[in-house]
């Protein structure tokens, strides 16, 4: 069974991105983004634009523009969720966001992978790896989500932090690799 490009980015294995269903995918997608990103923050147009592509979209929630992200419709974002300006979201399988979850500027999450094998790149080959975020997990601005990471619900991501692995449910990581600082009740809020 031959499988088109998009099939094998969907399921995490090697494809090529420049596959021409990809590239119009991509470019849908930057018109999207382009009359999303120009229409009057927190309207009812600029609402109606994002569920047009995003794969899901609970209520209450607020992108702030500009939003990034590669296809749109890999995107699960959850009720009362805040991503606040220039956020990228490399979305080539699955994103989730849970509910409740804050999202700081310049947020970069990549789902978005490259085999170490440099003949593999060099042929253009890529792959995802899907990335989950908890309910009201708080992600500090700068911060960036390597491909296959999970942040438990209530979890803490320092700004400017890289996260390499996934965090545990309340657990607070900080820095370049992402390490735990601490582990709280949720009730404690940030320290």
């Amino acid at each position: 069974m031959i499988r088109s490009e998009q099939d094998k980015m969907l399921a995490g294995k090697l494809y090529h991105a420049d596959a021409s269903e990809l590239i119009a995918d991509r470019v849908a997608t930057a018109a999207w983004l382009a009359r999303y990103n120009a229409a009057s923050p927190g309207t009812v147009e600029s609402w109606a634009i994002l569920r047009e592509r995003l794969a899901e979209i609970g209520n209450g929630t607020i992108v702030r523009q500009p939003f990034h992200c590669d296809y749109g419709y890999n995107i699960r974002i959850g009720a009362d969720v805040f991503l606040n300006f220039d956020c990228v979201i490399l979305d080539v399988v699955s994103v989730v966001i849970g509910n409740g979850a804050q999202i700081g500027p310049a947020v970069q999450i990549y789902a978005a992978d490259h085999p170490r094998d440099p003949p593999a790149r060099r042929a253009g080959l890529e792959f995802g790896r899907p990335i989950n975020i908890g309910c009201n997990a708080w992600i500090g601005g700068g911060a960036i989500l390597l491909p296959g990471v999970s942040v438990g619900d209530n979890a803490v991501i320092g700004a400017g932090s890289v996260v390499t692995h996934d965090v545990s449910a309340g657990a607070t990581v900080v820095g370049n690799p992402a390490r735990m600082l601490a582990n709280r009740r949720p009730a404690d809020g940030p320290r």
